[in-house]
């Protein structure tokens, strides 16, 4: 047999025919592999759909949806809750200090005291008890921004010091 195009080729056909059956040879390997591939992924689709059916499986993702919404607006609410207690604890007492003193010398014990409650921006009040042996007085100061616009004694003055270094 006489074949012309083989006999024009500037090679030998033997080169062509093991290059082509090399290339068999990978093609047959690459859908031995996607065949294992293949059959491994159909037995997790079957272990997934495992007795259900359509309708079970749609119930069991609109559960599951559900589910994400009632998350989403429980969400919401924290948050909404958790904007409404920080707007509050602004406003609230966070920084106090108490200075116990002897407004009477010779009486006794350190019943006096100068009490000082503070919020977030150094603003409150300024509480002064004064104990004697007859009777017992409560000053109020108002206080704002760390600062009294009456006199203070020295003991309101260390005291409110106290309160505002606290953090």
């Amino acid at each position: 047999m006489n074949n012309s195009m083989l006999n024009n080729l500037i090679f030998d056909p033997a080169y062509l025919i093991f290059g082509l059956a090399g290339l068999v040879l990978i093609l047959l390997i690459l859908v031995i592999v996607g065949i294992f591939k293949m059959r491994s992924l159909y037995r997790k689709y079957d272990r997934f759909m495992r007795g259900k059916d359509a309708e079970s499986l749609e119930t069991s993702f609109l559960k599951v949806y559900e589910d994400v919404e009632m998350l989403k607006e429980e969400d919401k609410a924290n948050k909404d809750v958790i904007k409404a207690i920080n707007k509050t604890l602004k406003r609230s007492y966070q920084k106090t200090a108490v200075v116990r003193y002897d407004a009477f010398p010779g009486m006794g014990g350190q019943f006096s005291f100068a009490m000082t409650l503070l919020d977030r921006n150094d603003s409150g009040i300024l509480l002064n008890c004064i104990h004697s042996r007859e009777s017992c007085y409560l000053y109020i100061k108002e206080i704002n921004q760390g600062e009294c616009s009456l006199t203070l004694s020295k003991e309101e003055a260390k005291s409110l010091e106290e309160a505002k270094n606290r953090h």
